[in-house]
């Protein structure tokens, strides 16, 4: 990809997401998620339905009317990325490769975050730390962001570690964050890590996916290679028993990865090339809003 068509695709994810930004996700996201905490607001009079608890008393003796503390929540938050560029984000059977899937999924999340004032930043990874952003706000640092990925995942070598990106993450930022790891998942040993940034942050992991990794064409003798090896080797698709053992080795591996994210007691939400990520995002969003609601009444 030259300089001008990774350009042309940054800005044409710029114009797809603001909009969708702007129409369906911000409001949904501002309710989602906490801000760093509370801070004071005014002293008013007490109203009824007003949480007595509230009551300052200091004020309403001097006063002799009722008085109540309000705060307010302090909205700004610290957005992480983690995006997945080893060698099997470049794939992808149809219009888009999962590179491009996770440019897209950040940019939503990142354009949403910073219409809501909040800071992002950028850690990049394949078996290395490929590339890092410190956290900033506005529309420019979103488009760097975007084209970061699309730059680093174009060229993107290697296998995929994501404990060392996790441990990059938990060196670099030392207050809480919302973290979005976004990766195809090939990789393992990253239990421990995964579940101490759970606890720390608030931890969001978004596997992408193609559909032709689940599910094997019947087409014939193919030489398939590994991007994130090199390894290539024949294979007969024709086999129907083949094509059975390789999707039932895919659902076992997914219902793993699931079970992972469950023990780590991590939050999820799940992208193929094939379907808008708009959806999946929103959705979430939503889920997470209403809990909040609920927890509050």
């Amino acid at each position: 990809m030259d300089t001008l068509e990774l350009m042309q695709k940054v800005r044409s994810i710029r114009i797809l997401t603001r909009r969708l930004v702007d129409e369906r996700l911000s409001g949904d996201y501002h309710t989602s998620f906490k801000g760093k905490g509370i801070e004071f607001d005014e002293i008013r009079e007490y109203q009824f339905g007003d949480d007595v608890r509230s009551i300052d008393w200091n004020v309403t003796a001097r006063t002799g009317v009722p008085q109540i503390k309000c705060y307010t929540e302090e909205r700004q938050l610290t957005v992480q990325f983690l995006i997945d560029v080893s060698g099997s984000l470049n794939f992808g059977s149809g219009t888009r490769t999962k590179a491009d899937l996770a440019a897209e999924i950040a940019a939503l999340l990142a354009f949403t975050s910073i219409h809501n004032q909040d800071n992002v930043g950028l850690i990049l990874f394949s078996d290395r730390i490929v590339k890092e952003i410190s956290p900033q706000r506005g529309r420019n640092a979103v488009s760097r962001i975007v084209r970061e990925i699309l730059s680093s995942a174009e060229n993107a070598t290697g296998k995929t570690n994501i404990a060392e990106a996790l441990h990059r993450l938990e060196t670099v930022q030392h207050r809480r964050s919302v973290v979005f790891l976004i990766s195809d998942f090939q990789d393992d040993g990253y239990d421990t890590a995964l579940a101490r940034i759970a606890r720390k942050h608030d931890l969001i992991c978004c596997p992408v996916s193609d559909p032709a990794e689940c599910n094997l064409p019947d087409a014939g003798m193919l030489e398939l290679t590994d991007p994130e090896t090199g390894e290539t080797r024949w294979i007969d698709l024709s086999s129907r028993k083949l094509r059975d053992a390789f999707a039932e080795q895919v659902k076992q591996a997914d219902e793993a990865l699931q079970d992972r994210f469950l023990r780590s007691h991590v939050s999820t939400m799940r992208f193929s090339t094939d379907v808008d990520p708009i959806d999946a995002i929103r959705s979430f969003f939503r889920r997470r809003a209403n809990r909040r609601l609920r927890h509050r009444a």
